[in-house]
């Protein structure tokens, strides 16, 4: 199964104002992640942690995951497996210090859920 790492505007422009240790440190998570993927799924999920939707799906789950860098970085992340191309694609979105979390995942789950939100209500 191949990986296919993406990152967001958002993701590039958090990334940009750590400091050298903490974008290696970054870095370095995510390709630790990404290279667990393929072969050990299970301790890949161990390492991520799903957090509550703030918008109601009518059932469906988010691929969104945050994944802790250190004890104040966080990532947010998409995980996207797509067994018809034999890949899964990892989508960064946000690079935010443990504070800032609950804030910045909200954001992003509004802006990726709300067209489904939107036909889901109709």
């Amino acid at each position: 199964m191949d990986v296919l790492i993406e990152s967001t505007k958002g993701f590039e422009k958090d990334i940009a104002k750590l400091s050298e240790d903490e974008k290696a440190a970054a870095i370095a998570k995510i390709n630790d992640c990404a290279s667990l993927f393929p072969t050990q799924k299970a301790n890949f999920y161990r390492k991520v942690r799903r957090l509550r939707l703030p918008l109601n799906l009518n059932g469906y789950e988010s691929s969104l995951y945050t994944l802790t860098v250190s004890r104040t970085l966080r990532l947010i992340l998409a995980v996207d497996e797509d067994p018809i191309f034999g890949q899964v694609i990892f989508t960064l979105f946000r690079a935010v210090k443990q504070d800032e979390l609950e804030r910045a995942y909200q954001n992003v789950a509004e802006s990726l859920y709300q067209d489904l939100r939107h036909s889901l209500s109709c």
